[in-house]
Protein backbone atom coordinates (compact mmCIF):
# COMPACT_ATOMS: atom_id res chain seq x y z
CA UNK A 1 0.00 0.00 0.00
CA UNK A 2 1.35 3.79 -1.08
CA UNK A 3 0.45 6.25 1.45
CA UNK A 4 -0.25 9.44 0.28
CA UNK A 5 1.29 11.11 3.05
CA UNK A 6 3.79 10.07 6.03
CA UNK A 7 2.14 8.97 8.94
CA UNK A 8 3.50 7.58 12.57
CA UNK A 9 3.62 3.94 12.48
CA UNK A 10 1.76 3.71 15.71
CA UNK A 11 -1.35 5.96 14.32
CA UNK A 12 -1.36 2.94 11.28
CA UNK A 13 -1.27 0.27 13.55
CA UNK A 14 -4.24 1.53 15.27
CA UNK A 15 -6.50 2.20 11.92
CA UNK A 16 -5.86 -1.17 10.47
CA UNK A 17 -7.39 -2.42 13.64
CA UNK A 18 -10.20 -0.73 13.28
CA UNK A 19 -10.44 -2.83 9.86
CA UNK A 20 -11.05 -5.59 11.62
CA UNK A 21 -14.31 -7.53 11.37
CA UNK A 22 -17.46 -6.93 8.91
CA UNK A 23 -16.75 -3.93 6.76
CA UNK A 24 -18.75 -1.79 4.34
CA UNK A 25 -17.37 -1.99 0.27
CA UNK A 26 -18.44 -1.13 -2.86
CA UNK A 27 -17.45 -2.35 -5.75
CA UNK A 28 -14.89 0.04 -7.57
CA UNK A 29 -15.76 1.13 -10.79
CA UNK A 30 -13.70 -1.63 -13.17
CA UNK A 31 -15.16 -4.72 -11.07
CA UNK A 32 -17.03 -7.75 -13.12
CA UNK A 33 -19.94 -7.22 -10.53
CA UNK A 34 -22.61 -4.99 -9.70
CA UNK A 35 -21.81 -1.89 -7.44
CA UNK A 36 -24.18 -2.72 -4.51
CA UNK A 37 -22.79 -1.78 -1.03
CA UNK A 38 -22.04 -5.00 0.23
CA UNK A 39 -20.53 -6.81 3.78
CA UNK A 40 -17.17 -8.28 4.18
CA UNK A 41 -15.25 -9.40 7.20
CA UNK A 42 -11.78 -8.85 7.74
CA UNK A 43 -10.51 -11.44 9.66
CA UNK A 44 -7.03 -10.32 10.95
CA UNK A 45 -4.77 -7.54 9.65
CA UNK A 46 -0.57 -7.86 10.26
CA UNK A 47 1.65 -4.78 9.33
CA UNK A 48 5.01 -6.44 8.59
CA UNK A 49 6.77 -3.46 7.22
CA UNK A 50 6.70 0.27 6.72
CA UNK A 51 9.21 2.32 4.59
CA UNK A 52 8.15 5.93 4.39
CA UNK A 53 5.12 5.83 2.47
CA UNK A 54 5.25 2.10 1.44
CA UNK A 55 2.89 0.17 3.54
CA UNK A 56 3.47 -4.08 3.36
CA UNK A 57 0.64 -5.77 4.69
CA UNK A 58 -1.03 -9.09 5.32
CA UNK A 59 -4.75 -9.49 5.17
CA UNK A 60 -6.62 -12.61 6.15
CA UNK A 61 -10.22 -11.67 4.39
CA UNK A 62 -13.64 -13.47 3.14
CA UNK A 63 -13.91 -14.22 -0.15
CA UNK A 64 -15.13 -11.18 -2.53
CA UNK A 65 -13.10 -8.18 -0.44
CA UNK A 66 -11.58 -5.83 -3.04
CA UNK A 67 -8.42 -5.03 -1.68
CA UNK A 68 -8.24 -2.11 -3.53
CA UNK A 69 -10.59 -0.41 -1.90
CA UNK A 70 -9.66 -1.41 1.35
CA UNK A 71 -6.36 0.30 0.80
CA UNK A 72 -7.95 3.27 -0.49
CA UNK A 73 -10.29 3.57 2.60
CA UNK A 74 -7.69 3.12 5.16
CA UNK A 75 -6.21 6.55 3.27
CA UNK A 76 -9.51 8.00 3.84
CA UNK A 77 -9.86 7.03 7.36
CA UNK A 78 -6.13 7.95 8.28
CA UNK A 79 -6.96 11.64 5.82
CA UNK A 80 -4.43 11.16 3.83
CA UNK A 81 -5.10 9.40 1.01
CA UNK A 82 -3.82 5.95 -0.28
CA UNK A 83 -3.73 3.16 -2.75
CA UNK A 84 -2.99 -0.16 -4.00
CA UNK A 85 0.51 -0.53 -5.30
CA UNK A 86 0.70 -4.70 -5.49
CA UNK A 87 -1.46 -7.26 -4.51
CA UNK A 88 -0.01 -10.89 -3.75
CA UNK A 89 -2.61 -13.53 -3.51
CA UNK A 90 -0.37 -16.59 -1.20
CA UNK A 91 -4.12 -18.67 0.03
CA UNK A 92 -7.25 -18.93 -1.33
CA UNK A 93 -9.96 -21.22 0.55
CA UNK A 94 -7.62 -24.58 1.59
CA UNK A 95 -4.86 -23.69 -1.53
CA UNK A 96 -1.73 -21.94 -0.61
CA UNK A 97 1.16 -20.69 -2.73
CA UNK A 98 3.63 -23.09 -1.02
CA UNK A 99 1.34 -26.17 -2.70
CA UNK A 100 -0.15 -27.28 -5.99
CA UNK A 101 1.52 -24.33 -7.38
CA UNK A 102 2.15 -24.58 -11.52
CA UNK A 103 3.23 -22.48 -14.22
CA UNK A 104 1.25 -22.41 -17.05
CA UNK A 105 4.78 -23.65 -19.13
CA UNK A 106 4.44 -26.65 -16.32
CA UNK A 107 1.13 -27.67 -17.49
CA UNK A 108 2.57 -26.97 -21.67
CA UNK A 109 5.42 -29.48 -21.20
CA UNK A 110 3.50 -32.10 -19.08
CA UNK A 111 0.68 -32.32 -22.06
CA UNK A 112 3.24 -32.77 -24.57
CA UNK A 113 4.62 -35.45 -22.61
CA UNK A 114 1.67 -37.28 -22.08
CA UNK A 115 0.79 -36.64 -26.17
CA UNK A 116 4.20 -37.61 -27.02
CA UNK A 117 4.74 -40.72 -24.90
CA UNK A 118 1.52 -41.96 -23.18
CA UNK A 119 2.86 -40.70 -20.22
CA UNK A 120 0.21 -39.33 -17.39
CA UNK A 121 3.23 -38.88 -14.73
CA UNK A 122 3.56 -35.12 -15.17
CA UNK A 123 -0.38 -34.18 -15.61
CA UNK A 124 -0.56 -35.78 -12.74
CA UNK A 125 1.40 -33.91 -11.01
CA UNK A 126 0.52 -30.26 -12.63
CA UNK A 127 -3.51 -30.63 -12.85
CA UNK A 128 -4.74 -31.36 -8.97
CA UNK A 129 -8.40 -33.15 -8.43
CA UNK A 130 -11.10 -30.33 -7.51
CA UNK A 131 -11.44 -32.22 -4.27
CA UNK A 132 -8.31 -30.69 -3.47
CA UNK A 133 -10.22 -27.10 -3.31
CA UNK A 134 -12.87 -28.22 -1.25
CA UNK A 135 -11.08 -30.06 1.81
CA UNK A 136 -11.70 -27.63 4.05
CA UNK A 137 -15.55 -27.27 3.86
CA UNK A 138 -17.41 -29.65 5.53
CA UNK A 139 -18.49 -33.06 3.72
CA UNK A 140 -21.44 -35.45 3.43
CA UNK A 141 -21.20 -38.25 1.81
CA UNK A 142 -24.49 -39.76 -0.07
CA UNK A 143 -25.40 -43.06 -0.94
CA UNK A 144 -25.13 -43.90 -5.32
CA UNK A 145 -28.92 -43.75 -6.01
CA UNK A 146 -28.76 -40.51 -5.08
CA UNK A 147 -25.88 -38.82 -6.89
CA UNK A 148 -27.38 -38.48 -10.58
CA UNK A 149 -30.10 -36.62 -9.11
CA UNK A 150 -27.73 -34.49 -7.10
CA UNK A 151 -25.59 -34.13 -10.76
CA UNK A 152 -29.02 -33.14 -12.23
CA UNK A 153 -29.66 -30.14 -9.91
CA UNK A 154 -31.52 -31.95 -7.41
CA UNK A 155 -31.75 -31.08 -3.62
CA UNK A 156 -30.10 -33.84 -1.15
CA UNK A 157 -32.69 -35.15 1.18
CA UNK A 158 -32.00 -37.15 3.76
CA UNK A 159 -32.53 -40.74 2.96
CA UNK A 160 -29.82 -40.16 0.49
CA UNK A 161 -27.47 -39.55 3.07
CA UNK A 162 -24.67 -42.18 4.48
CA UNK A 163 -22.53 -39.82 6.38
CA UNK A 164 -21.98 -36.76 7.81
CA UNK A 165 -19.16 -34.71 9.62
CA UNK A 166 -20.21 -33.01 12.94
CA UNK A 167 -20.34 -28.99 12.87
CA UNK A 168 -22.17 -28.36 9.73
CA UNK A 169 -25.30 -25.45 11.17
CA UNK A 170 -28.10 -23.77 9.14
CA UNK A 171 -26.88 -21.79 5.97
CA UNK A 172 -23.35 -23.66 5.67
CA UNK A 173 -21.77 -24.43 2.59
CA UNK A 174 -20.82 -28.28 2.48
CA UNK A 175 -19.59 -30.36 0.26
CA UNK A 176 -21.34 -33.70 -1.69
CA UNK A 177 -19.37 -36.77 -1.94
CA UNK A 178 -19.74 -40.24 -3.58
CA UNK A 179 -18.32 -43.14 -1.34
CA UNK A 180 -15.45 -43.05 -3.62
CA UNK A 181 -14.62 -39.71 -2.58
CA UNK A 182 -15.68 -37.82 -5.26
CA UNK A 183 -16.85 -34.51 -5.40
CA UNK A 184 -20.52 -34.10 -7.03
CA UNK A 185 -21.71 -30.81 -5.59
CA UNK A 186 -21.72 -27.96 -3.14
CA UNK A 187 -25.22 -26.80 -1.47
CA UNK A 188 -25.89 -25.08 1.44
CA UNK A 189 -26.91 -26.68 4.73
CA UNK A 190 -30.85 -26.98 5.45
CA UNK A 191 -29.98 -28.66 8.12
CA UNK A 192 -27.74 -28.77 11.09
CA UNK A 193 -25.32 -32.13 11.19
CA UNK A 194 -27.40 -33.75 14.01
CA UNK A 195 -30.92 -33.34 12.33
CA UNK A 196 -29.33 -34.95 9.41
CA UNK A 197 -28.25 -37.74 11.30
CA UNK A 198 -31.46 -38.28 13.30
CA UNK A 199 -34.40 -37.09 10.80
CA UNK A 200 -35.94 -39.35 8.24
CA UNK A 201 -37.32 -37.18 5.86
CA UNK A 202 -36.57 -33.53 4.45
CA UNK A 203 -34.43 -31.52 2.55
CA UNK A 204 -30.68 -31.71 3.90
CA UNK A 205 -28.79 -29.71 1.23
CA UNK A 206 -30.19 -27.40 -1.19
CA UNK A 207 -27.83 -27.91 -4.17
CA UNK A 208 -25.76 -24.57 -5.87
CA UNK A 209 -22.98 -25.73 -7.88
CA UNK A 210 -23.03 -29.34 -9.81
CA UNK A 211 -19.14 -30.06 -10.41
CA UNK A 212 -20.31 -33.76 -11.45
CA UNK A 213 -20.88 -34.39 -14.74
CA UNK A 214 -24.71 -36.05 -15.48
CA UNK A 215 -24.75 -39.48 -16.52
CA UNK A 216 -21.73 -40.12 -14.32
CA UNK A 217 -23.43 -42.74 -12.09
CA UNK A 218 -26.70 -44.28 -13.54
CA UNK A 219 -30.17 -42.94 -13.49
CA UNK A 220 -31.69 -44.50 -10.04
CA UNK A 221 -33.97 -41.90 -9.76
CA UNK A 222 -37.63 -41.10 -11.17
CA UNK A 223 -38.13 -37.62 -12.36
CA UNK A 224 -41.94 -36.03 -11.94
CA UNK A 225 -44.28 -37.69 -14.30
CA UNK A 226 -42.05 -40.48 -15.64
CA UNK A 227 -43.46 -44.09 -15.47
Amino acid sequence: MRLHKEVPEERLRKILKEFTGPIYQRPPLRSAVKRALRIRRIYKIDLLEKNGKDVLIKVWCEAGTYMRKLCHDIGEILGIGAHMQELRRIRSGSLTENEYVTTLHDIVDAYHIWKDNGSEKYLRKTIIPVEYAVKNIPKIIVRDSAVDAIAHGASLAVPGILQVETGIKIGDLVAIFTQKGELVALGIAEMRSEQMISSNKGIAVKTRYVIMEPGTYPLLWKKKGMP
